[in-house]
């Protein structure tokens, strides 16, 4: 069978799952903090359904999984769906983003499904700017989640740090030291027009060479990692004294789009080539039909043939997206 191959020759091996639109924190550059509405829950796919998905698309080529949100840990039992996941053939790889507010409850389960790698998002280790951020005043539960997934096994976790500038400047350097001391990797991320409000603005990004200079002049310097995967999101680096390694996400700056192997299925059944995508491609209703897998094949390949070249965040051509970061997943 042909693989998911773009108009611009990109192979597309990765699927971001979201499992839910809803959350239990309000980041301030995501969500309101008050009169979200949320999907009914009847328009969530079941987990039989995202299986169903998986299993057709991994013939076209797709072996890594990420299961995000909203946050996915309010999704009921979601080990359950890592269980069934982890058993098809093909899938060689399944990560979880999550705000690790209820992790502390799940780690145990979740490990012993089958899963291994976590993307923990924590801007801060200041509980009164978490509060701040999030609107909850959650950082004990969020440290101890992330205590509890090392003690039952997880070895490869990331703390993702979204990068606003005039507010985590004072976060930069006690993460990195954080993720040191612990042999986590940290991975900055910029800033980007994804909120629900509409307060982003380019001033307001803290770059990626910003963040770089600020770990070197205070902790050492860092070198891009060798034979890093040019597919990744984020560009990899080490620290030059072999004290671990560290990752910046430079969408505004350094976009990475020409090298995007990535396509998303939203937790209501849409198809999204790009996070910043304005078209979506339903499957939800094949999904609860009586269809074949070439149908639902058929789907994916249409909504990766209209795949556009980039978002264009740095030009007047930009189009924020109609759905907010929770609704669309991370």
């Amino acid at each position: 069978m042909q693989p998911l191959v773009d108009k611009f020759g990109r192979l597309h091996d990765s699927l971001r799952i979201s499992v839910t639109d809803r959350c239990n924190i309000r980041c301030f550059y995501c969500m309101p903090e008050e009169g979200v509405q949320f999907m009914d829950r009847a328009d969530i796919l079941n987990f039989e359904e995202i299986e169903r998905f998986v299993r057709a698309a991994v013939p076209l080529g797709i072996s890594k999984i990420r299961l995000t949100g909203g946050e996915p840990l309010v999704r009921r039992d979601l080990h359950k769906l890592v269980e069934k996941l982890t058993a098809i053939p093909g899938i060689r790889d399944i990560a979880l983003t999550t705000n690790a507010v209820l992790l502390e409850k799940h780690a145990a389960d979740l490990y012993a499904a089958g899963l291994r790698r976590l993307n923990v998002h924590l801007d801060t280790l200041d509980r009164a700017r978490f509060q701040h951020i999030t609107r909850r005043d959650d950082l004990p539960k969020v440290l101890a989640g992330i205590d509890e997934a090392v003690r039952v096994g997880f070895r490869k976790i990331k703390l993702n740090i979204v990068a606003v500038k005039n507010l985590v400047e004072p976060d930069i350097v006690p993460m990195a030291r954080y993720c040191r001391e612990r042999g986590f990797e940290p991975r900055y991320i910029e800033f980007m027009p994804l909120d629900a409000q509409s307060l982003w603005d380019r001033r307001k990004v803290l770059t990626s060479d910003e963040i770089l200079s600020m770990i070197a002049a205070e902790i050492g310097e860092v070198v891009p990692v060798p034979d890093a995967d040019p597919r990744a999101p984020a560009t990899e680096y080490r620290y030059a004294d072999g004290g671990g390694t560290l990752g910046v996400v430079a969408s505004v700056t350094r976009p990475f789009c020409l090298n995007c192997n990535r396509l998303r299925l939203t937790s209501d059944g849409k198809l999204r080539y790009c996070l910043f995508a304005i078209e979506e491609t339903d499957v939800r209703d094949l999904l609860r039909a009586d269809s074949t897998d070439g149908q639902i094949q058929d789907r994916i390949r249409r909504n990766i043939s209209e795949k556009w070249i980039g978002h264009e965040i740095n030009s007047s051509k930009f189009i924020p997206p109609p759905r907010p970061m929770y609704s669309i997943g991370g």
